[in-house]
């Protein structure tokens, strides 16, 4: 498996690295997409990655962010894109559920970054709550020739529809397994093969059995293959092979394709 969304540069994780990494490839994770959130996670996740040739960085800003935004973050983000163990630019996007960064703020970096990843020729980790009207109005109006990861996906079937249209990959999380979510179910369960995602978002996001407990990890990457898989009537080891084929076509440095 490919855990295509994790945040090794959050402390929690990152105490314990060792023993987070030991379990996963116990689990059977073979690479770890390491995914940053402000400038200095950013950093993180390249010296992560240049340390453990399993570990890949995505580096950007998050939309609680935002408002810390300027033209010394943009030229680092430049300059890391280079870098041959950077897969993306992310996670980027619009969050109108905690608004910690004013909305405008967060349009500007929004498309700051968007127009930098289509600059250095890199894929785009999106991040949107409570805003996929707007998120996706924005991706189809300026960035339908850029390659997207819909991050953790929780919009409703219309928007996963559009999100299928433009071959936009749709990552998904713990959250398909909690009992109450029927609706995620059924988009996870009608999205395309070829466009699905593993990712845990660990620390955050543990799966059943595990919900609600803090940190979530790697390793519990198998909860969410296994229940996908159960969705979609297939076997694990398939959509373990159609996953990892995707992860590398979403991320076409990864794994030396790029």
């Amino acid at each position: 498996m490919i855990e295509t969304h994790v945040h090794f540069n959050n402390e929690t994780l990152e105490r314990d690295l060792p023993g987070v990494l030991a379990r996963a490839t116990e689990a059977g994770v073979t690479d770890f997409v390491v995914v940053g959130f402000d400038e200095a996670s950013s950093e993180k996740a390249v010296a992560l990655a240049e340390k453990d040739t399993r570990i890949w960085a995505v580096v950007g800003v998050h939309p609680h962010d935002a408002k810390h935004w300027n033209a010394k973050i943009a030229e680092r983000l430049r300059g890391w894109a280079t870098h041959p163990r950077v897969l993306a630019i992310g996670e980027i996007g619009l969050d109108f559920y905690r608004d910690l960064s004013p909305r405008d703020l967060q349009y500007a970096a929004f498309r700051a970054q968007l127009e930098l990843a289509r600059e250095v020729n890199l894929p785009v980790v999106i991040h949107c709550r409570d805003a996929y009207d707007e998120c996706l109005a924005l991706l189809e109006a300026e960035a339908a020739d850029i390659p997207l990861i819909i991050h953790c996906f929780a919009g409703d079937m219309r928007h996963a529809e559009i999100c299928w249209k433009h071959g936009w990959f749709i990552g998904v999380d713990g959250p398909v397994t909690y009992k109450k979510n029927d609706a995620l179910r059924e988009i996870v369960k009608a999205t395309p093969a070829e466009l699905l995602l593993l990712e845990t978002d660990a620390p955050y996001l543990s799966p059943e059995p595990f919900r609600g407990k803090f940190p979530n990890e790697p390793a519990r990457l198998v909860y969410i293959k296994n229940t996908i898989a159960d969705l979609r009537d297939t076997t694990p080891d398939a959509l373990d092979t159609q996953t990892t084929a995707n992860a590398r076509r979403a991320f076409p440095k990864l794994l030396g394709n790029g």
